[in-house]
């Protein structure tokens, strides 16, 4: 995958997230033709890039924490 590719997967990852919209990370990877283990290294990506991630086990989704 080039760089070009992975950055728009990145911002669909994110855009997901921010419409709480990203329940499995098995759908991503199969939306994407990647493994769990690649989508979870995006989501780690983003996390390192200021993303504050989180996942709601209760609701099984993962969504960003706003700031209070």
């Amino acid at each position: 995958m080039d760089y070009r590719s992975y950055e728009k997967r990145l911002e669909y990852l994110l855009e997901l997230i921010e419409k709480n919209r990203l329940r499995s990370i098995e759908n991503v990877a199969a939306n994407f033709s990647c493994s769990t283990r690649t989508v979870k290294r995006m989501l780690t990506h983003l996390r390192e890039n200021g993303h504050d991630i989180q996942y709601d086990r209760l609701g099984k989704k993962y969504f960003i924490k706003k700031e209070e």
